[in-house]
């Protein structure tokens, strides 16, 4: 089967546009959680969320085309965009079969689904957008994706809640390796940030209240948690066979090797209480890669900051890593981008792809009060260097659905 490689990095994110930006504040301990701009939130209990400052899609869409497209698609198509000016992949009339779009998206356009309810309620049905369906159906990411860079080749979106990012790369790995295709651009994409969506998050308490401090509000692990904090962005990645990447002297962050997927089968909302699903995921991905749990040196965890996902993830880790877990790095990117829902996987693969590249771990902030449950290395508050050449990156989704991939530094001596 193909090895399959990462070459382009791609971010819309709330602590950076770009895949310079973000490291450094990642790497930084930068926050970008922040009151509420976009809609009056009196009347809500959470008034914090992490928006996306000064984005300006028109430098890679135009205002017409802006205009036609819900923001999860606008931030979807400018983070690849960057992916591709960072890989250099060169798309023509030659290669176009070669390359596919493989993206996730929990929610997809309900800012879209939203604004025109209203225009339905308020002026009736001959008022409704004719864009209306195409800008609103969760699809329509990968295909606004394809049209623009002109990539025929498989074509989709996978919606398994806050694990749909993490799937899509793993389904784009597996189509590299049997050939299906050479390139994939793949990750996740939101834009959740709404009145409505606010409002139900709320109702199922899953949400931080802690307005009053939003930098702090996001704590995975910490004692004080309270529930996660809501965010919006895209990260995409450019996705290669070795051969490919080889042929064109790409610049190779990491190599993707294994991916695990796993159904809790227990709650719509609530994670397994036995973590079994968690676990067996992790299992899963680590067989599939051929890596023994002793090799993993770095988890970029899922890390929500909820009581009830950071208790079990790190249960999960114990039962997969036995000892061992207390040698692993464990961070969570969310403790400073909060949680993007179906495309956090997308952003936090980049992030791994950058730590193992990199030999720096982010950290995991706000970090300050120790939980007995939560007792191991969460890399608190300041990024550490250290050699990474293994690292898995786990998302838990809404449903019970679960997926984890396995990444490694590139070595030209494997076969």
């Amino acid at each position: 089967m193909n090895r399959v490689v990462i070459t382009g990095l791609g971010l819309v994110t709330p602590i950076g546009i770009g895949k310079e930006e973000f490291w450094q504040s990642l790497i930084q301990g930068k926050s970008g959680i922040t009151k509420i701009s976009y809609f009056d939130t009196s009347e809500y209990p959470t008034k914090i969320a992490g928006e996306i400052k000064n984005f300006d899609p028109t430098g890679y869409i135009s205002q017409k085309e802006v205009n036609r497209m819900d923001k999860s698609t606008q931030f979807s198509i400018v983070a690849t965009r960057l992916a591709l000016e960072d890989s250099k992949l060169k798309i023509t009339e030659e290669n176009p079969y070669l390359i596919g779009v493989i993206i996730g998206s929990g929610i997809g356009g309900i800012e879209t689904f939203e604004e025109q309810h209203k225009i339905l309620l308020e002026k009736g049905p001959k008022r409704v957008s004719p864009f209306f369906i195409p800008m609103m159906i969760s699809s329509i990411s990968a295909g606004e994706i394809a049209i623009k860079i002109g990539a025929k080749g498989p074509n989709g979106v996978i919606t398994t809640a806050c694990a749909s990012a993490t799937h899509a790369l793993g389904i784009a790995f597996k189509l590299l390796q049997q050939g299906n295709a050479q390139v994939i651009i793949s990750g996740g994409t939101e834009a959740a940030i709404t009145p409505m969506s606010l409002a139900g998050f709320c109702k199922m308490r899953a949400l931080s209240t802690q307005n009053d401090h939003p930098n702090y509000s996001s704590k995975p692990f910490d004692k004080e948690r309270d529930g996660f904090v809501i965010a919006e962005g895209s990260g995409i990645l450019v996705l290669e066979t070795l051969q490919h990447a080889k042929e064109r002297n790409a610049n190779i962050y990491a190599e993707i090797l294994g991916i695990g997927m796993t159904a809790d089968a227990y709650h719509i909302t609530a994670p397994a209480p036995d973590a079994e699903g968690a676990a067996k995921a992790m299992e899963i991905a680590l067989a599939d890669a051929k890596i023994e749990p002793s090799q993993i040196d770095y988890i970029n965890a899922h890390g929500t900051s909820t009581p009830l996902n950071d208790k079990l993830e790190t249960l999960a880790i114990k039962k997969v890593f036995g000892n061992h877990a207390y040698n692993l790095k464990i961070s969570s990117n969310k403790s400073m981008i909060g949680h993007l829902l179906g495309a956090s996987g997308g952003v936090e693969a980049i992030a791994t792809a950058l730590t193992i590249k990199e030999d720096i771990i982010p950290p995991t902030i706000n970090y300050n009060s120790p939980d007995p449950e939560c007792d191991l290395d969460y890399v608190p508050n300041k990024s550490e260097r250290k050699i990474v050449n293994y690292a898995i990156s786990n998302s838990f989704g809404f449903g019970g659905h679960n997926g984890v991939i396995v990444l490694g530094k590139y070595k030209n001596n494997m076969p």
